[in-house]
């Protein structure tokens, strides 16, 4: 196999080992617009992993640079030997995906190359806008071919925003263990000095009532996003529901998370049978129908 269908074959791959979440989700997708929704999703591994591919931050800065030369088609060698590349490109023709969100996206991974601490609790938001709220916008563009100025856009617009955060927080929280072994501090400053911690505490592997009251406060974060994300989703058109089934496992993952005691030890999660489960529970409250 080669060509379009080989192209689509390794993203979907590739989605199902490093984000098993969305590709769950994507099967409760209609079967025609799959292969769309699994080259923006392993787009986004890509550029989401740059870091664990590289030695330095300029290294990563060039990788991702190349990301937007190939939008753009400025990108040095054969864009379409790259199958991610090659299906991405496809699936922003054929769904007519604005560029500018996925440039905002490749900038804000930029922030991942460095050890430089998340300046305030804005700011985290904005980054979790740029990255996984547009995820699941482009996804619902995939899924509906919606255009500004349709009836529910501005409940779709933030319904995705609040959920893009919601899941990106939790997301963040999940891997704060991992972030701080290699001296990255995802946990916004501003939360930090509220409780009386410094950045190199929160990196220190101590466990301490400070550091554990700003972990707290970001939990509610993410929780009072996922609340305002269901609210919103009320005035969603269904058919965009696949692109919010994985926001179904922020509530459980934050509730293990608050019974951990020590925030740098890896709090284990819900089963592989156990997510999918809680997705395709989702799938019949939200009312999304499995694809032929």
């Amino acid at each position: 196999m080669e060509g379009p269908d080989a192209d689509i074959a390794y993203c979907t791959r590739l989605v199902r080992e490093f984000d098993r979440d969305r590709y769950i989700a994507g099967l409760f997708a209609p079967e025609p617009v799959r292969g769309a929704l699994m080259a923006l999703h392993a787009f986004n591994i890509e550029v989401s992993r740059v870091r664990e591919a590289i030695t330095n931050p300029l290294a990563g800065e060039v990788r991702l640079q190349w990301w937007s030369d190939a939008l753009i088609g400025d990108a040095r060698g054969d864009v379409k030997a790259n199958p991610v590349a090659a299906a991405l490109l496809d699936a922003i023709n054929r769904h007519s995906l604005p560029r500018p969100a996925f440039f905002a996206l490749i900038d804000a991974r930029v922030f991942d190359l460095y050890d430089d601490p998340m300046p305030s609790v804005n700011d985290l938001e904005g980054y979790a806008g740029e990255t996984s709220s547009a995820l699941i916008r482009l996804g619902t563009l995939i899924l509906t071919g919606a255009a500004p100025g349709r009836g529910g856009e501005r409940a779709l617009a933030d319904a995705a925003g609040h959920a893009g955060v919601a899941y990106a927080v939790t997301g963040l929280l999940r891997a704060f263990p991992h972030h701080a072994r290699r001296g990255q501090c995802y946990v916004p400053l501003d939360l930090l000095k509220a409780h009386g911690v410094g950045p190199e505490a929160a990196l220190s592997g101590q466990a301490t009532p400070g550091l554990g009251a700003a972990l707290a406060d970001l939990r509610n974060l993410a929780r009072r996003h996922y609340e305002q994300a269901m609210a919103a989703l009320a005035g969603v058109d269904p058919a965009n529901y696949p692109a919010f089934l994985p926001l179904a496992l922020v509530p459980g993952d934050l509730a293990r998370m608050a019974r951990a005691h020590d925030p740098f030890t890896q709090v284990p999660a819900v089963s592989a049978p156990g997510r999918i489960w809680l997705i395709w529970r989702a799938s019949r409250r939200f009312g999304a129908a499995v694809g032929a």
